[in-house]
C-alpha cells in the first residue's frame, strides 16, 4: 500500500471517528458559526435540470437545501466518512429526494465519471477545505470535474481580518480542537488556478473575513 493510500485511509478513520456520534447533533451545532452557506446555496443559480455535486456534503444539510431551492437539479455528493453519508442518505430520503447519488470518496481524487458525468455544472465545497490536509489537491479535482460554463463555490473560515487579534487566536484554537485549519492562501491560490485556466473568479469576505467566499467560473466553449 502506498503512502498516500495510507494517508487517505487515515483521514477517514479520523473522519469516522469523530462523526460517527457527532453527526446527530452536527447540524444544530454548526448553524451557529457555519455562515455564508446558505449565501453560497443562494447564489448558486443553476441552469433547469443542472448536475450539482457537493464536495464534503457531510450530513446532506446543503444537499437538502439546494433540491428544496432548485428542485430540477441532479444532487450529487460525496464524502470521506461513510458515518456521514448515512445520515446524508437518511436525510435526502426523508426531503423526497432519495435520487440523489452519494459516494464514498476521497476529495483529491475524484473524477465526474465517478458519478456517471462528464461534468458537473456546479460544484460546491462549503466548510470542507479547512478539513483537507491536501486541500489544494481537492480544488484542482473539482475544476477538473466541472463542465464548461460550470462554477466551483467555495465558502470556508477566512483570517477574520477584520476581528480583534485575540479573537482570531482563540478561533482559530478552538477549530484546531476539531481538525480544522482555515486556508490562509485560499484567495491567492484560486487567483492562480484562474489566471493558469482563463477562468473568471469571485473571492469576497463576509462578517469582517470571519467567512470567505469564491466562485470560480470555467469558460463556457
Amino acid at each position: 500500500m502506498s503512502a498516500v493510500q495510507t494517508a487517505n485511509e487515515s483521514h477517514a478513520h479520523l473522519m469516522d471517528r469523530m462523526y460517527r456520534y457527532q453527526r446527530y447533533i452536527y447540524d444544530f451545532t454548526r448553524k451557529y458559526y457555519l455562515f455564508g452557506r446558505d449565501t453560497l446555496i443562494r447564489e448558486l443559480n443553476p441552469p433547469p435540470g443542472a448536475s450539482v455535486l457537493e464536495v464534503g456534503c457531510g450530513t446532506g444539510r446543503n444537499l437538502a437545501v439546494i433540491g428544496d431551492l432548485y428542485p430540477g437539479a441532479r444532487l450529487c455528493g460525496l464524502d470521506i466518512s461513510a458515518e456521514m453519508l448515512a445520515t446524508a442518505k437518511a436525510k435526502l430520503r426523508r426531503q423526497n429526494r432519495p435520487d440523489a447519488v452519494l459516494r464514498v470518496a476521497d476529495a483529491t481524487n475524484f473524477t465526474a465519471a465517478s458519478f456517471d458525468q462528464e461534468g458537473f455544472d456546479r460544484i460546491v465545497i462549503s466548510y470542507a477545505l479547512s478539513m483537507v490536509p491536501e486541500w489544494e489537491k481537492a480544488v484542482d479535482a473539482a475544476i477538473a470535474a466541472l463542465k464548461p460554463g460550470g462554477s466551483l463555490h467555495i465558502a470556508d473560515f477566512g483570517q477574520q481580518e477584520g476581528w480583534p487579534a485575540g479573537f482570531r487566536r482563540f478561533l482559530q484554537a478552538w477549530l484546531r480542537r476539531f481538525h480544522v485549519t482555515p486556508r490562509e492562501t485560499l484567495f491567492d491560490v484560486m487567483r492562480k488556478r484562474a489566471e493558469r485556466n482563463g477562468a473568471a473568479l469571485e473571492v469576497r469576505s463576509l462578517g469582517r473575513g470571519y467567512a470567505w467566499l469564491v466562485v470560480y467560473r470555467r469558460a463556457a466553449p
